[in-house]
């Protein structure tokens, strides 16, 4: 009894494997040969042959001449139809571009190629998911870009769904499809916490405490107020208009001596706040870090970067934020 039993699932598994084609995520480019696509009649097809029957048991029943010339040209164009469905999918190339960097709670954006290196036209492609869909046509001898998204819910690493290829065309009485797992990893970056909160102080003997901006000897004009000011630095001749006009808050604006560093450090952060709090928390001050030109260091636990400036350091912070705790 289990041996039978062991036996129909296997059948099973093995039609389920043959149906649905299960993988992994792929590497390189992708080749659709004649394994790899699928075809079969959409519901207009059921209803284009079951009304090719009817014509024909009609022809037969009153010896209609004219009524078996037409359900024979309808046949024919049905398995017309059916070749140019499969052909306009077979032999396509697949392959997976780039998707960039993306924060939380945004959608993250996969860049696709297809390419056709046949001499006809591919029409009316479609590209699926769970959550996204996108149609293109490919003329002959030639390739297209194509984006999919996917929503970033959380940060770490964030797989492309398997996606559907699929075309109807030319009649809509055939569907044609296959399926493909690119190997696209999209890095998601914490969600930033909202702003306003103030930086950490920085360390003693680094200078001033908390850092004040590119520097504070000459004076160099007014700009818009950020969150990160010393309120030392606001212009308050003009911060009474601002408040009645609703204009921006300005502050003065200063280059000449180098600013304080500063160190985020993931363990100094108050023990209430969770991981996820900790790192959204973090990542909103190492934007604010590097938009302010500031020399920052991250600290999480055993893990230091800088202290540096700059995209590369940006980038290194926001990776390892991505990646913290997350198993490899």
């Amino acid at each position: 009894m289990e041996a039978t039993t062991a036996s129909k699932l296997f059948r099973f598994s093995m039609i389920y494997n043959w149906i649905f084609q299960p993988r992994g995520p792929e590497t390189g480019e992708i080749f659709l040969h004649q394994r790899r696509v699928f075809i079969f009649p959409t519901r207009y097809g059921f209803f284009f042959a079951f009304s090719l029957l009817g014509f024909l048991a009609s022809s037969i029943n009153y010896d209609l001449s004219l009524g078996f010339v037409l359900t024979f040209f309808l046949g024919a164009a049905g398995l017309v139809a059916m070749l140019h469905t499969f052909r306009n999918q077979l032999h396509l190339y697949l392959k997976p571009l780039k998707a960039e960097p993306v924060f939380a709670g945004s959608e993250a954006s996969f860049d696709l190629l297809l390419e056709n290196r046949k001499g006809y036209e591919r029409a009316a492609i479609w590209l699926k998911t769970v959550d996204a869909e996108t149609v293109t046509d490919i003329a002959p001898y030639q390739s297209v870009n194509v984006t999919l998204t996917a929503p970033a819910v959380k940060r770490g690493w964030l797989t492309l769904p398997r996606i559907t290829v699929e075309t109807r065309y030319p009649l809509g009485l055939l569907r044609s499809w296959s399926y493909w797992q690119p190997d696209l990893p999209c890095l998601v970056y914490p969600k930033p916490a909202p702003t306003g909160m103030r930086f950490p102080d920085a360390p003693e003997g680094s200078g001033e405490g908390a850092p004040t901006g590119p520097g504070a000897e000459d004076f160099a004009g007014l700009r818009e107020h950020q969150v990160t000011d010393s309120p030392r630095h606001i212009a308050w001749k003009n911060a009474i208009l601002a408040m009645e006009t609703g204009m921006p808050l300005l502050v003065k604006h200063f280059h000449g001596a180098a600013s304080s560093e500063v160190v985020l450090d993931y363990d100094t952060l108050p023990p209430a706040m969770d991981m996820e709090q900790r790192l959204s928390l973090l990542t909103r001050w190492v934007l604010d870090a590097d938009a302010l030109k500031f020399t920052y260091a991250l600290k999480l636990q055993e893990t230091v970067l800088g202290p540096a400036g700059g995209d590369p350091q940006r980038l290194s912070c926001l990776r390892a934020l991505a990646l913290f705790g997350v198993a490899p």
